[in-house]
């Protein structure tokens, strides 16, 4: 089965975190990729660019809407996400406790409803 698993940071903590603390932490990242793929485990995995190059877009009533940001405003910001193929809910979310920013942001697990591609169409 499939899992998303969608990490939540403070982005002003990674802007004003200091370079060889930063280089760590993506030194950490890297070693978890790894980790993943060495355990057959790895589907995909992007870093996302800040949430103020973000768009929400809203349609009501037929008319689509745009806002500068992401819609939520909050502190954590979604960062970035792997997506992993595992047995179980305990595995996946064993996976997300690994992910290096589980330790001062969040890290959320959500199973993945998987459509086959001839249904796509």
């Amino acid at each position: 089965m499939q899992y998303m698993l969608l990490i939540y940071d403070d982005e002003s903590t990674w802007a004003t975190m200091p370079e060889k603390e930063r280089n760590h932490w993506y030194g950490e990242y890297t070693a978890f990729t790894n980790e993943l793929r060495e355990n057959g485990a790895f589907v995909a995995a992007d870093q996302l660019q800040s949430s103020a190059s973000a768009t929400t877009v809203t349609v009501r009533d037929g008319e689509k809407l745009t806002t500068d940001g992401p819609f939520a405003e909050t502190k954590e910001a979604l960062g970035g996400y792997y997506l992993i193929d595992v047995a179980s809910d305990d595995e996946a979310i064993a996976w997300a406790a690994k992910i290096p920013s589980a330790q001062f942001g969040r890290v959320e697990v959500r199973p993945v409803v998987q459509i086959p591609a001839e249904t796509q169409a």
